[in-house]
């Protein structure tokens, strides 16, 4: 799905448990609501499960919003090795089981249902200590008529396995429901307690056939025609960046990340991936996909809206949008280019900025002459172009 920007165009939708690193959490956003409107803002979503729930939330209060799924989720319900990794887990009958994801979990109830080995299973795991990833997957243990003996606090797939090697595994067996991928640090940690590990994975992650709309999406980034960046799965963020890699783009990017796109990541485990690339995402305090959503609206509402004074009366900066509320109704759309300008321009608040150092603030732009390019066109895209002011040997301001 692809909205049209410049039209411009625009967690999992968070996998079902969030995937890195408290240190960046972000404060629960004041309120508990979303701002009335996000008209003006470029939302980038990288998810593929229920990302039309996070679209849709963000169309609704105006965002243009640009979707490029990171990856996407193959259920593997009809797949053969999961009906024998099924029968090998109902003929070993664990000692423990351990489930990562409801989105696993349902998946995996489903297809042993579709396979009629469901009953089979169902007592298999009825006689097993569960340990579950989190309360989402918890709700699916116990929708399945099982109950669970413990929960990670942290929601991380290791603290579970910390729970587990807390109890004498020698000779016993673990059955571990995966999350999309085969995760060897924490299967090895099982069998270096001695214990075997079962592994079943009801779905995997899949790059996208092609990878046009993702490099789409990253142009975007590093020409500053997005505003912020969702992330809901840590999967997705390293298919981000290997794709951007791969393309020649992953400096560029990153550096957009670190001064101009903010990255909004579902919970700790999906940041990891982008702290690990010297990026600071925002975070919200309860990963959810809900949370994300209002987090991502008052950031932008706090951080990414401008506002200055100036002889035409107040200027407003949303996005890639500027209103001049006293001279005209309509919102204006800038280019990147002169809508980098202006918002150097209405940080200073009127202070002259010289060419030297808007040629070290613009990132894209190379020279005077480029400069002197965007202060025409921004000049020419205004309703009022003299609020854009040449001071002679000096630079440019904001006329206030």
């Amino acid at each position: 799905m692809m909205v049209p920007m410049e039209q411009h165009p625009s967690t999992a939708a968070p996998a079902d448990p969030p995937s890195a690193d408290t240190s960046a959490s972000s404060p629960a956003p004041p309120g508990g609501g979303l701002p009335q409107s996000l008209t003006g803002f470029r939302i980038g979503v990288t998810s593929d499960r229920r990302s039309e729930d996070l679209i849709s939330a963000f169309e609704r209060r105006g965002a243009e919003v640009m979707h490029a799924p990171a990856l996407r989720l193959a259920p593997m319900t009809e797949s053969a090795t999961l009906q024998h990794d099924t029968q090998a887990v109902i003929d070993a009958a664990p000692d423990f089981t351990i489930i990562t994801t409801a989105y696993g979990m349902r998946r995996w109830t489903e297809a042993a249902d579709a396979q009629g080995t469901g009953t089979a299973l169902h007592v298999a795991l009825d006689g097993s200590s569960i340990l579950v990833r989190g309360p989402k997957a918890r709700g699916a243990v116990r929708a399945a008529g099982l109950d669970d003996d413990g929960a990670a606090e942290d929601e991380r797939t290791a603290t579970v396995i910390d729970m587990l090697l807390e109890h004498d595994l020698a000779g016993r067996t673990v059955a571990f429901q995966l999350h999309g991928r085969t995760d060897h640090e924490q299967i090895a940690r099982i069998e270096a307690a001695g214990a075997r590990a079962i592994t079943v994975m009801p779905y995997a992650w899949m790059k996208p056939a092609e990878d046009s709309e993702l490099l789409r999406m990253i142009e975007a980034v590093i020409d500053r025609q997005l505003d912020i960046v969702t992330f809901t799965a840590a999967p997705a963020v390293d298919a981000f960046l290997e794709v951007a890699h791969q393309y020649g783009q992953a400096e560029a990017m990153l550096e957009a990340f670190r001064s101009d796109v903010t990255c909004a990541a579902v919970g700790d485990v999906t940041a990891a991936p982008l702290l690990d690339s010297g990026v600071r995402p925002i975070i919200p305090s309860r990963w959810r996909q809900g949370a994300l959503i209002r987090l991502v609206g008052d950031h932008l509402e706090q951080h990414q809206t401008l506002r200055a004074t100036t002889r035409h009366g107040p200027v407003e900066l949303r996005g890639a949008e500027v209103r001049f509320p006293e001279v005209s109704a309509e919102p204006v759309r800038l280019a990147p280019g002169p809508l980098a300008l202006m918002r150097a321009l209405v940080k200073a608040e009127g202070a002259v900025l010289s060419r030297a150092h808007l040629l070290t603030v613009l990132n894209q732009c190379d020279s005077e002459h480029a400069l002197e390019m965007w202060v025409s066109r921004l000049r020419k895209a205004l309703p009022v172009s003299d609020v854009i002011s040449t001071v002679v040997k000096r630079g440019y301001r904001l006329t206030t």
